[in-house]
C-alpha cells in the first residue's frame, strides 16, 4: 500500500475532522478503506424511461424490466373477494403507473408516503382497464435533489450501505457518492495490483485499478459484470490458498501411528454386530484404513445422515486404535451425547480389554484424579467427553486419535487444543449435518472427506406429516395408539419456560398439563437444558430402558440420541426451527425397523398456504426466498427425506455464514462473492489455488512473491497453520 492510500480520509472533499470520526467508527480510516467500501446494490438509470414511453414498449410485445421514476399520490387497500390487495399510484412526467401488492400489506404499505419519490424496476403490463401496473416489483426511495440528478443521467448508479453513524452527519448517498467519487478519481491508480500476471491473463480478469474504478462508477453494465467477477475471484482465490496451504501442511506431517484395521479382534467384533455394515461405511472403513497405513497424518471429515451408522465406524477405529496401543479420545458437544456415546460403546465393547472413561463437568474430583492416572499409565484406553477434554490437567501418555463428533459446533482452535494434547495424533470429524458441496470447498476444504450416502437395510423412511394446532387431539390419539403398541414418542417444544414476549408453547408448562390430562395413564418424563446434568443423564436412561412412554422435551435431545423404540417424534410450533434442526429431530426416530413418524405443529397460516410440491428454491429471487422461507421449511420437510437434498435448500435460505460461521472454519468473511450463487467463479479459484500451492508450496518462486506477501501481510492471522511445514 503506498503512502497516499494510507492517509486518512478527513483530508478528502466534503469530509472533514466531524464527518471522519463516523467514517471510523464504522471502519472506515484510510484512503484504501473507503475504495474497498463497495455499493451493495446499482440501479441502472440507462434504462429509466417515462410512463409513455414503458407503454409504447410494452404495446410493441417487449417482455423486458424497466425502471420509473415517480411520486407517490395515493396508497388504497382494495378488497376483491376479501383477499386485500395494495394498490400504490405514482405520477412522472408523462402520466401515472400503479404497483400492486397481494401480501405484505401491512409492512409495504407502511413504506410509503404521498409526494417521496421512488424509482420502481419490474416487468410491467397494461391492464384491461388500460392502467401501467407492476405487480410486486423492487423499489429504492429517491431524495428529491437525487431525482433530478438521475433523470439527468444515463448511467449505472451505485447504492452504499449507510451506517446510522454517517446519517448523523448529513451524509446521504448523494453524498457518500461525491465522497466516494472523489477518492476514486484521485486515488485508484496508486493501487497495487494483488493477483499476479499468470492468473489475470489465465482467467481474463480486469486489472485491480479498472475494477475498483467500474465496481464505484461503472461505465457499462458488462464491464460492472466484470469487475464483480475480479472481486469475487480474488476474494474466493486467497480463501483457497489458505486452505491449500493448511491441507498440504496437514499432509506433509508424519504420523507415529501407523496401524491396521482388520486386526483379528477388529473382524471379530464386525462378526458379532446384530447388524451388517453397509457398503458406504464398508467405503469409508476402507478410505481410513489406507489413511492409517499411509505413515502420514490423517485429518479426515465423516459426514452422513442421521442414523446412517457414523458413530459405528467411529468406533471400530477407536478400536483399532487401542488394539495397536494407542490411546483413543471422542469428543462430544454436550453432555447428554457424550454420556450416550459412553454407554453405548462400553455394550459395544464388553467383551474387549478396553478402558472406557467418561468426562464432563459433572465428573467428580475423585473421579477425575483416577482418570487422570490412568491416563498416564494405560495405552488401551478410550476417553470420551465434552469440552472438559480442554482442561490442562488432562494429559495424554500416547495420543494417537482424535475423534469430533458433531464438529461445526467447536471452534477451529477448540479442535486443534485438543490434537495438541498428542504427537501428530490422527483426527476423525463427524458430522450428522450434511454439508453442501460449496461448503466442502471452503468451510471444510482442508479435510478429506468421506461420505456414508445410505441408511441400514432395515430402517423405513421415517412419515412426515404437517398439521395446524387444531388437528392436536387426533393427533394425540394418535399417539396414544403407537403408545399402546408398546413403542415411545417424543414431544418437542421450543422453549423450557412460557414466555409472556413469544406465544410459544413451552415443555413445562405442556408437562404439568399433559401428564394430568391426556396422558394421565402413560408415564411422561421432562428433559431440558436448565437440568442439572445428572438429572438429565438420568431422565435419558430412563427412558432409553423404557421407565417413560413419552419425553417431553426441548431440543436438547437434537443430536445423537438413539432411542430405538420411539416411533413418533411431535415437534410442536415447528416454524420457530430452522431447516437443519427440523431434520436433526425427525433423525431421532426411525432408528429401528419399524414404522416412525414425524409430525409438525405449526400456525394455520403455513398451511393453508403452503407452496406446491414441485417448487424449486432456485426458481425463487432472494426476495421470494426471504418471504417464503417459513413456508420452504416446512415444504421441504414434507417434499425430501434426504438430509444432502435439504442441506443445499437450507444454505440457499440462511446462507453459508447461518450456517457455518467462519468461527468453526478458521476463514475471514465473505464480504463480495457468495458460495451459492458465485459456484463457478469458486470452481475455478479452487483450482487454481490448489494447482499453485502444489507446484510452489513455500511461495518462493519470484512469481509468486506477491502471493507470499499478501498472505502474511492480509491473512496472516486467519492461518492457523504457518506457510512452512
Amino acid at each position: 500500500m503506498t503512502d497516499k492510500l494510507s492517509g486518512s480520509i478527513q483530508y478528502l472533499k466534503n469530509v472533514g475532522p466531524k464527518r471522519v470520526k463516523a467514517f471510523q467508527s464504522i471502519g472506515l480510516e484510510t484512503i484504501e478503506d473507503l475504495l474497498f467500501y463497495l455499493p451493495t446494490k446499482y440501479l441502472d438509470r440507462s434504462t429509466i424511461l417515462n410512463s409513455s414511453a414503458a407503454r409504447r414498449y410494452i404495446s410493441a410485445g417487449s417482455d423486458s424490466e424497466f425502471t420509473l421514476i415517480g411520486t407517490v399520490e395515493r396508497t388504497d387497500v382494495i378488497s376483491y373477494s376479501r383477499k386485500p390487495i395494495l394498490k400504490l399510484t405514482l405520477r412522472d412526467s408523462a402520466g401515472t403507473f400503479d404497483c400492486v401488492w397481494f401480501q405484505g400489506l401491512r409492512f409495504i404499505k407502511d413504506l410509503f408516503k404521498s409526494g417521496e419519490s421512488y424509482a420502481v424496476s419490474g416487468k410491467p403490463v397494461i391492464t384491461k382497464y388500460g392502467h401501467l401496473q407492476f405487480a410486486h416489483p423492487d423499489f429504492d426511495k429517491i431524495e428529491e435533489d437525487e431525482r433530478r440528478e438521475f433523470m439527468n443521467t444515463g448511467r449505472i448508479i451505485p447504492f452504499y450501505k449507510l451506517a446510522n453513524e454517517l446519517k448523523k452527519t448529513n451524509i446521504g448517498n448523494i453524498s457518500l457518492r461525491k465522497i466516494i467519487y472523489s477518492a476514486v478519481l484521485q486515488y485508484a491508480k496508486e493501487l497495487e495490483e494483488t493477483l499476479p500476471d499468470e492468473v489475470l491473463t489465465k482467467n481474463k480478469l480486469l486489472n485491480i485499478v479498472d475494477a475498483i474504478q467500474n465496481l464505484h462508477f461503472p461505465k457499462s453494465t458488462d464491464l460492472l459484470h466484470e469487475a464483480l467477477r475480479r472481486i469475487k475471484y480474488e476474494e474466493l482465490f486467497y480463501i483457497e490458498m489458505m486452505i491449500a496451504v493448511r491441507k498440504t501442511v496437514m499432509h506433509k506431517k508424519v504420523s507415529e501411528f501407523r496401524y491396521k484395521v482388520n486386526s483379528d479382534s477388529i473382524l471379530k467384533f464386525i462378526s458379532n454386530l446384530n447388524f451388517k455394515l453397509t457398503s458406504e461405511q464398508k467405503k469409508v472403513i476402507n478410505e481410513i484404513s489406507a489413511d492409517l497405513k499411509s505413515g502420514k497424518v490423517m485429518f479426515r471429515l465423516l459426514q452422513g445422515d442421521v442414523g446412517s451408522g457414523k458413530t459405528i465406524v467411529a468406533l471400530i477405529i477407536m478400536l483399532a486404535a487401542v488394539e495397536n496401543g494407542i490411546q483413543a479420545a471422542l469428543m462430544a458437544p454436550t453432555e447428554v451425547l457424550a454420556s450416550q456415546h459412553y454407554h453405548n460403546i462400553k455394550n459395544y465393547l464388553k467383551n474387549f480389554n478396553v478402558d472406557i472413561r467418561l468426562l464432563t463437568g459433572g465428573t467428580s474430583r475423585s473421579e477425575r484424579k483416577q482418570l487422570e492416572e490412568n491416563l498416564q499409565t494405560n495405552d488401551r484406553m478410550i476417553l470420551i467427553g465434552t469440552h472438559a477434554l480442554f482442561e490442562d490437567v488432562v494429559q495424554f501418555s500416547k495420543l494417537g486419535l482424535v475423534v469430533i463428533d458433531e464438529q461445526h459446533r467447536f471452534g477451529v482452535s477448540q479442535r486443534y487444543k485438543l490434537i495438541d494434547k498428542g504427537v501428530n495424533p490422527h483426527v476423525l470429524v463427524m458430522t450428522a449435518t450434511p454439508i453442501p458441496r460449496t461448503l466442502t470447498m471452503t468451510t471444510y476444504g482442508d479435510l478429506d472427506i468421506s461420505t456414508i450416502n445410505e441408511l441400514p437395510d432395515e430402517r423405513l423412511p421415517v412419515k412426515t406429516a404437517l398439521r395446524s394446532e387444531r388437528k392436536l387431539n387426533d393427533i394425540y390419539k394418535f399417539i396414544i395408539e403407537r403408545l399402546n403398541n408398546d413403542e415411545q414418542a417424543f414431544l418437542i417444544y421450543p422453549l423450557v419456560e412460557d414466555s409472556e414476549k413469544l406465544q410459544l408453547k413451552s415443555a413445562m408448562e405442556e408437562f404439568n398439563s399433559l401428564k394430568r390430562t391426556v396422558f394421565k395413564d402413560y408415564k411422561v418424563g421432562l428433559l431440558h437444558g436448565k437440568m442439572p446434568w445428572t438429572e438429565k443423564e438420568s431422565v435419558m436412561n430412563r427412558f432409553a430402558d423404557g421407565h417413560f412412554n413419552i419425553l417431553i422435551s426441548t431440543t436438547v435431545i437434537e443430536v445423537g440420541i438413539d432411542v430405538p423404540n420411539t416411533t413418533v417424534i411431535l415437534i410442536n410450533d415447528a416454524h420457530r426451527f430452522g431447516l437443519s434442526q427440523l431434520h436433526q429431530l425427525r433423525g431421532r426416530v426411525g432408528r429401528s425397523n419399524k414404522q416412525s413418524y414425524c409430525i409438525l405443529v405449526t400456525k394455520e397460516e403455513f398451511i393453508k398456504y403452503s407452496l406446491p410440491k414441485n417448487l424449486s428454491v432456485d426458481l425463487l429471487s432472494p426476495a421470494e426466498r426471504e418471504k417464503y422461507k417459513t413456508h420452504i421449511r416446512l415444504q421441504s420437510m414434507i417434499n425430501h427425506s434426504n438430509g444432502f437434498e435439504l442441506s443445499e435448500i437450507d444454505l440457499k435460505l440462511r446462507g453459508p455464514g447461518d450456517m457455518f460461521g467462519t468461527k468453526q472454519s478458521g476463514l475471514p468473511d465473505l464480504k463480495y462473492s457468495n458460495i451459492i450463487e458465485d459456484v463457478e467463479i469458486l470452481y475455478q479459484a479452487k483450482e487454481d489455488a490448489f494447482n499453485l500451492v502444489k507446484n510452489d508450496f513455500s511461495l518462493k518462486e519470484e512469481k509468486n512473491f506477491l502471493l507470499r506477501k499478501i498472505l502474511m501481510n492480509k491473512y496472516l492471522s486467519d492461518l492457523t497453520l504457518s506457510l512452512t511445514p
